[in-house]
């Protein structure tokens, strides 16, 4: 499936993509960044939230962090402040980075039994599968983020994992 390469290297795109998006955002005023713009999690501001949030969570599993008390339906607004919101996400994507570089490939073979989704049955997945989800839900609200900025005017960079540097 997936090696601790990939998972190093998934970090990497996340830190500077998230880098990319905040700093676009960054030009954008409070009221930019907070207008609902039809998007699952409303906003900019909103979506980008909630994609710490779910971070937060799932490093929560994969790292015994504490979970955030907040429950996913107010996810989206959890940091009211940009630069308290800016400021965590720094810092987890700094986390995520650490625990990409120091992790043991035998934990990406074992599999946790979850209820995904509030879901009444267990189903088992490996930690890899996990793994793989985290990155895709990254990417895909990212892409909302992005299409939000450009509908803005702004002009975020290039997401293409060929175009991060090594």
């Amino acid at each position: 499936m997936i090696d601790t390469k990939y998972v190093v290297t998934m970090a990497a795109y996340n830190r500077w993509q998230n880098s990319n998006l905040y700093g676009t955002a960054d030009a954008l005023s409070e009221a930019d960044r907070k207008r609902d713009r039809g998007a699952f999690f409303g906003s900019i501001h909103g979506t980008l939230n909630h994609i710490l949030w779910a971070d937060e969570v799932w490093m929560g599993r994969f790292a015994q962090r504490p979970h955030p008390a907040t429950p996913m339906n107010r996810s989206s607004d959890r940091y009211k402040e940009w630069e308290e919101l800016r400021a965590a996400r720094i810092g987890l994507d700094a986390d995520i980075v650490a625990w990409a570089e120091a992790l043991d490939p035998a934990w990406l073979t074992r599999s946790p039994v979850r209820s995904p989704g509030g879901r009444k049955t267990k189903v088992p997945r490996t930690h890899a599968f996990l793994v793989m989800h985290m990155f895709n839900h990254q990417t895909h609200h990212r892409g909302q983020v992005h299409a939000m900025l450009t509908a803005a005017g702004a002009h975020p960079g290039d997401t293409d994992l060929l175009k991060m540097e090594p």
